[in-house]
Formats: structure tokens, C-alpha cells, sequence
């Protein structure tokens, strides 16, 4: 089992050092990118400032736990897009029948496919998660758990991506379907829980699962309890393993391109 994981770390990092080093080949667009992401970033906070001049609270939360929660969301985009990018691109990949390339060599289809580019802004993100971290207040018992918490978020927002556009496998134009998805993911993780109420609460924690990536670990760091910390990992490797399961089962059903193609 542990040569396993350390065989699919290995997979991971040699292609996120090989994505670095093409992207690096221009290190002034590299450098810039993440510059201009997490200015990107700064500059969304300002609305909150003007909100919360207004009011004192939104939905229950202060403005250093909004910001906080913003901080979470760019840990977990910048997670996700940085190191599973191509996840959030996969139906192309199937549709087009690119995994070819994937799946002649013997490695982990998947974690290949998904893992084989990096996005350069995502950096900023990651970065930008952090000085927000630093701006509500560091602690060094929180710090790990907060990372923690932006990986699992991550990966859930990767899983959701790859159970998505895995229904490409079945359907056509279903790559539709994988960008609202992801959309809808993105866009309620900016914005406090409080402010939803019935139907849609419901749904932020079950068919849009916002609730498990950036609420649950919000209220984990603003009030630690261990349960809710043990449910995000649980809701985490429940959601990795479902996404495994329906690409695989859908791999079955995939119509090579007779591409021929070589990735190193």
C-alpha cells in the first residue's frame, strides 16, 4: 500500500516539475501571472470592505472570518488547478481521444491524464491564501490544519471535476454539464453560508458539495471541532474514490483516437 501512494506522488511530482520547466522557459509571463492573480484577488476583497462599512455582519460572520473564508477558496482553487488542472479539462480528453497518450504507458491513467499541466495563476492563488491566512491571525496550531484543510479542498474540487467530466464517457456535449458544475462550485465558495437558507442550503451541501469544500473547514477554523475536521476527510476520500470509480467505468467505454502521440 505504501509503495503505491509513494509510486503515485512520484507520478505527480515529475509532472508538475516538467509542466514548471516549460512554463519557466518565460519566466517574465510566469512571474507575472501569479503577480496579477493575486491582485486579482486583493482587488475582489474590496466589495467586502464596502459591505461590511455598511453592516456589521453577513450571514453571521465578521469581515476577518469572510476573509478568511475567501482565503480558503483560493487555497482550494489554487490546489486544485495547480497541481490537477487537465481535471478540469478532462472530457476534452476523452471526447477528442487524446488518453491514448495515457493510456499506452504504465502509470496510473488517471492521475496522468489529470496531472500532465499546471496552471501558472493558481500559484497566485495559493499565495494569496496564505497572506490571508497571515491577516486573520497566525498560529502555529492552526497553520497545519489549515493546510490540510486547503488540500482536502482541493481534491474534492478536483474529484467533482473528474465524476463531471467522467459523464462524457456516456454523453455527448456533457462537458456543458462540467463547466456549470465547476462554476457553480467556484462561485458559492466566495460567499458566507449564512446568507443561504433552505433549498439552497441543501444543495450546497449535497448535489453542489461548497458546503463540505469551504464551510465545514471555515467553521473548523474559526471554532475547532474534531468531528467536523473528521467529517470534511471522510466527505474527502469518499469523494476521491467515487470519482476513481465512474472514470474507470466509463475507461471501459472510451473510443481510442488512434492519436499517435508520445508524453515524457
Amino acid at each position: 500500500m505504501l509503495t503505491a501512494v509513494k509510486k503515485e506522488a512520484k507520478i505527480i511530482y515529475l509532472s508538475i516539475k516538467y509542466a514548471l520547466v516549460r512554463e519557466l522557459l518565460n519566466k517574465a509571463t510566469f512571474f507575472s501571472n501569479i503577480f496579477f492573480m493575486v491582485l486579482n484577488n486583493s482587488a475582489m476583497i474590496v466589495q467586502w470592505i464596502i459591505l461590511f462599512s455598511i453592516k456589521d455582519n453577513m450571514g453571521g460572520y465578521n469581515f476577518k472570518q469572510v476573509l478568511l473564508l475567501w482565503g480558503l477558496a483560493a487555497g482550494t482553487y489554487g490546489v486544485a488547478h495547480f497541481f490537477f488542472e487537465r481535471s478540469f479539462s478532462l472530457s476534452e480528453q476523452i471526447i477528442s481521444g487524446r488518453l491514448d497518450t495515457y493510456i499506452v504507458q504504465p502509470k496510473n491513467i488517471l492521475l496522468s491524464a489529470i496531472a500532465s499541466d499546471i496552471s501558472v495563476p493558481a500559484l497566485g492563488d495559493i499565495i494569496f491564501s496564505f497572506i490571508v491566512y497571515f491577516i486573520y491571525g497566525f498560529s502555529i496550531k492552526t497553520f497545519p490544519i489549515y493546510i490540510l484543510l486547503c488540500i482536502t479542498g482541493g481534491l474534492m474540487m478536483s474529484s467533482i471535476s473528474i465524476i463531471l467530466n467522467s459523464l462524457s464517457f456516456w454523453f455527448n456535449n456533457s462537458d456543458m454539464i462540467a463547466d456549470v458544475g465547476n462554476s457553480l462550485v467556484v462561485n458559492f465558495a466566495t460567499y458566507p453560508d449564512g446568507i443561504f437558507s433552505g433549498l439552497t442550503k441543501w444543495l450546497l451541501f449535497t448535489i453542489i458539495p461548497v458546503g463540505f469544500i469551504n464551510y465545514i473547514p471555515l467553521k473548523v477554523l474559526i471554532n475547532f471541532k474534531l468531528y467536523l475536521l473528521m467529517i470534511n476527510i471522510v466527505v474527502c476520500i469518499t469523494l476521491i474514490f467515487l470519482a476513481y470509480f465512474i472514470f474507470y467505468k466509463g475507461l471501459r467505454k472510451y473510443s481510442s483516437s488512434n492519436l499517435m502521440s508520445a508524453r515524457i
